[in-house]
């Protein structure tokens, strides 16, 4: 475990990609299909992460030559508004990513929602004495007056700082942003030494299954209702590679099974190469994956 978020943290401070050229076409087969392949993944974003995996190993077994780009949020976005990345899996709507839509969705297209279940929260550790947001902030001091968040660009941060902080007074306590691996290491610790702490966190994560934590009730509704996992493409994408496209506009993954995957690559496997934990998860799933693209 300690591992796993270590090398995620080195790999989210390496910087981000720079593109060059862009992404439209490239090798196709004699049906005209492009079979060259970006998806942007976004570090520290587990859920991100494991489907951008599986939908490489997917195409790559179909004849594509896929890519995964690791970049930032905002740099997803413009990647695929600039034609400089081909898709981009997981954009959380109606709240998540409102902003970014607003920016770019002349510029981009959706594909197909994948899971509707996503939920953003603020979570403390499972004994930690109070159950609401409601009561965060006459018990601020028992969590050191902090609230560790997560990446600056996210908009689970936007989230916080915009309605959950001024809707319940918690604007006496630290709000440290940093970054989903920075958020998890302290997570691990505070979990390790036994004390209290409030991190912003999401479902589907793999954390929820690991450590004991959490959500705080939201009774006035700060960080929003479920979302939907929603799958983006830059324009012309649907064109070049009309068959990829469509697999990735119809998928689908009920929470167990994407849990599930969360799970092989992420905590029971410990290093940043996924193509032998992925194939074993394929194998294991292997009548659904197989499903995927008849």
């Amino acid at each position: 475990m300690k591992k796993r978020i270590f090398t995620t943290i080195a790999a989210a401070t390496a910087g981000v990609l720079i593109f060059s050229g862009c992404s439209t076409g490239g090798a196709a087969d004699q049906g005209g299909e492009s079979k060259d392949v970006s998806i942007a993944v976004v570090y520290g974003w587990d859920e991100r992460i494991a489907v951008s995996v599986l939908w490489e190993a997917i195409l790559e077994e179909q004849g594509y030559d896929v890519s995964l780009e690791y970049l930032d949020i905002g740099p997803a976005f413009t990647g695929l508004a600039t034609g400089s990345v081909d898709v981009f899996m997981d954009s959380w709507l109606p709240n998540t990513h409102a902003a970014y839509l607003d920016e770019y969705g002349d510029d981009i297209v959706k594909l197909g929602v994948w899971n509707s279940e996503g939920r953003n929260a603020i979570a403390v550790n499972a004994d930690a004495p109070i159950d609401s947001l409601e009561e965060l902030a006459e018990n601020a001091h028992l969590f050191d007056n902090r609230i560790v968040g997560t990446d600056p660009g996210a908009g689970l941060t936007k989230m916080a700082q915009e309605n959950a902080i001024p809707m319940y007074g918690l604007e006496g306590m630290e709000f440290v942003i940093s970054s989903a691996p920075a958020m998890l290491t302290e997570l691990k610790a505070a979990t390790d030494a036994g004390e209290n702490i409030v991190v912003t966190l999401w479902q589907p994560h793999w954390a929820y299954d690991v450590f004991p934590v959490k959500n705080l009730e939201d009774p006035k509704g700060a960080m929003g209702e479920a979302e939907e996992m929603t799958s983006f493409s830059r324009l012309g994408f649907e064109d070049d590679s009309p068959q990829a496209a469509e697999w990735i506009s119809d998928f689908e993954i009920d929470m167990p099974r994407l849990t599930s995957l969360e799970t092989a690559l992420l905590v029971d496997y410990t290093g940043d190469d996924y193509a032998g934990p992925v194939a074993d998860w394929i194998e294991d799933n292997r009548e659904w994956v197989d499903g995927l693209t008849d």
